[in-house]
């Protein structure tokens, strides 16, 4: 397919394996194994269900989005670290095989970009990271700012800033992504067969 890719139409599961609609799926509890997980919003979170392990003692916190007009004293501050964006943003991208800077989660994505850069990684069984930009305008500007890339999800992979959905599921479509993600996906089912 060309530029002429119908989102939609593949997100509504017309249109290919992309679009299988799995919303009939039963979430189930997960057992709290970050190693089993494999999408991490730096808490853990299991394949396809849609749900998240907070009974496993991580712990949960409202998320405020800095907003300009709001004196700094009243602005939303992280105190479990004293990293600059730009140190997080580095830090994420080193450490985190598949990241995907994103609108929301890949439990509950806020567009439909991201809600299709994620189906179409979870069709490959890799561990997945990612960051919501909207819960922080700054960390939203830091990635923008690092890739030159003006739109959101951002993805990354090994290292390496791949781009938004459209070039991820052209890189599907094509067979591409298999082989850029098969040495991920392989020590992966290695990590939980041991």
């Amino acid at each position: 397919m060309g530029m002429g890719v119908d989102f939609c139409a593949l997100f509504l599961g017309i249109h290919g394996e992309v679009g299988v609609d799995r919303s009939h799926e039963r979430a189930r509890e997960i057992e709290p194994r970050a190693e089993s997980s494999s999408i991490q919003q730096f808490r853990n979170y299991s394949p396809g269900l849609g749900g998240d392990s907070r009974g496993s003692g991580d712990s949960s916190s409202t998320r405020v989005a800095a907003d300009p007009d709001t004196h700094q004293d009243f602005q939303p501050t992280s105190k479990s670290s004293n990293m600059s964006f730009d140190d997080i943003v580095a830090q994420d991208i080193k450490e985190n095989p598949v990241l995907i800077y994103m609108k929301g989660f890949p439990e509950s994505p806020m567009c439909g970009f991201s809600a299709l850069a994620v189906k179409v990684l979870k069709l490959y069984d890799v561990p997945i990271s990612a960051r919501d930009i909207l819960g922080d305008l700054k960390l939203k500007e830091c990635v923008k700012a690092h890739t030159n890339w003006p739109t959101f999800p951002q993805i990354f992979i090994k290292g390496e800033f791949v781009g938004g959905s459209d070039i991820i599921l052209d890189m599907h479509q094509k067979g591409q992504l298999k082989d850029v993600l098969g040495d991920i996906a392989q020590k992966h089912e290695q990590k939980e067969s041991s």
